[in-house]
């Protein structure tokens, strides 16, 4: 009865909002969850009030959790004092590894003609998912061969395990709670059985990764045979992809992006979505396409902004709002710039012309760092969290420009030594 009490309680806590957040972000789902988490027997029963809500039985709620354990070395947890996980995790690649380790030559040209034979064997049905949803079939196979390799890699977590994890441990809690009470409807509603329901720690599932809220949102039945089956449905998957990206904005017949050539003295400040302006305006400062390539007039009222991976030192890309949709899939830029490029190639275009930069990223805790005297400097406003984005190159630059320091927007040993000098006279 005191769970019971517990559980209610617990639900009408959080749907009121009275939970911490930091960064716009729920830290936990556990309301005022810096007092105390609940016991896991406490929170599975607030759980039901919730599942019993959304219209899940009780007989799927107790048959599908029971006996599922929490993996402590899952990534993104918050664990108790003592608590250690089994494993150190490496962290996200797209913000570990650099733009050319990424964006390797050797995989793209892999996974670019292996695409070309998906779309030889699916081509009529491409070519209708295209013709429905305006999104061309390469981005389509582009994401296809991104998440999963075209189905070759095998996601092996349970999903519910997964989801569980991050619902009661994970630092965006609250997100995973609904993301798990819409996998148990998944597998009340028949559209998949547990035994083939797997995901990634994140809980994306299928062939194109779909957490349940996407299958819900977007998913399909384009094959026609009464199902969507984001699993093992090539047609279904795919045309599920393009649909999202559409109910995310996609423009037909836009491009994702193009690489650039930078004039001398490019002022590397004017990076990012925040300085989107028509390409004419680009043009005017002396940007064109690579390989002195010229635009297309009819491009020039265009929206579009400049993407600078490795500062003024490697390829730099102008990006249109297409590219910001492929970033919903994955917020992240490498794998936005590796889905746009991956689709180029399987087309037999792509060739990047300036290389990348040999050097490594300096270390997670030197760019936390940066980010922290920058944000003090009033330089950077966005989130101290050690990953080298627009924002922190952005704001790198101004620092080089206001210090007289030649300004390439890229962080490096000798930048922070720099930083650290100027406080240490100030």
């Amino acid at each position: 009865m005191v769970v019971q009490k517990f559980g209610i309680l617990y639900s009408v806590l959080k749907r009121s909002g009275a939970c911490v957040v930091w960064g716009g972000v729920a830290l936990a789902l556990m309301c005022a969850p810096a007092l105390a988490r609940a016991s896991f027997s406490e929170w599975r029963a607030g759980l039901w009030v919730d599942a019993e809500a959304m219209g899940i039985t009780r007989v799927t709620f107790d048959r599908e959790l029971k006996g599922v354990t929490l993996n402590r070395s899952a990534p993104d947890l918050v664990l108790s004092a003592g608590k250690k996980k089994k494993r150190q995790d490496t962290g996200q690649a797209e913000f570990v590894k650099t733009p050319g380790q990424y964006l390797k030559k050797s995989q793209l040209s892999f996974l670019a003609k292996r695409g070309r034979q998906i779309e030889a064997k699916y081509r009529q049905e491409l070519l209708e998912i295209e013709r429905e949803y305006g999104v061309p079939r390469s981005i389509i196979l582009a994401i296809y061969g991104r998440e999963t390799a075209f189905g070759s890699y095998k996601v092996k977590r349970d999903t519910i395990r997964a989801l569980l994890t991050q619902a009661y441990l994970g630092r965006r809690a609250e997100f995973f709670r609904n993301e798990l009470l819409l996998a148990l409807k998944i597998l009340q509603e028949g559209h998949i059985t547990r035994r083939k329901m797997r995901s990634s720690w994140a809980g994306a599932m299928g062939l194109t990764q779909f957490i349940p809220s996407d299958f819900y949102k977007h998913a399909v039945d384009f094959d026609g045979d009464g199902k969507r089956d984001i699993w093992s449905s090539v047609p279904d998957a795919l045309a599920s992809a393009a649909k999202q990206f559409v109910n995310n904005g996609w423009e037909r017949d836009k491009r994702w992006g193009d690489e650039v050539r930078l004039p001398s003295g490019f002022d590397c400040t004017l990076e990012g979505p925040h300085h989107m302006r028509p390409i004419k305006e680009w043009r005017a400062l002396g940007l064109n396409l690579s390989f002195g390539k010229k635009f297309d007039s009819v491009r020039d009222d265009e929206p579009a902004y400049v993407l600078l991976p490795e500062g003024t030192f490697g390829p730099v890309f102008l990006l249109s709002n297409n590219f910001l949709v492929i970033k919903k899939y994955n917020f992240a830029d490498l794998y936005a710039l590796f889905v746009g490029n991956l689709s180029d190639r399987i087309q037999g275009k792509g060739k990047i012309e300036k290389s990348w930069v040999k050097a490594k990223f300096v270390r997670t805790w030197q760019i936390v760092e940066m980010q922290e005297r920058l944000a003090k400097l009033g330089l950077y406003s966005d989130k101290i969290d050690g990953k080298v984005g627009a924002f922190t190159r952005n704001a790198i630059g101004k620092y080089q420009n206001s210090n007289g320091l030649t300004a390439d927007c890229w962080p490096s040993d000798g930048l922070l030594k720099h930083m650290r000098k100027t406080a240490s006279t100030e």
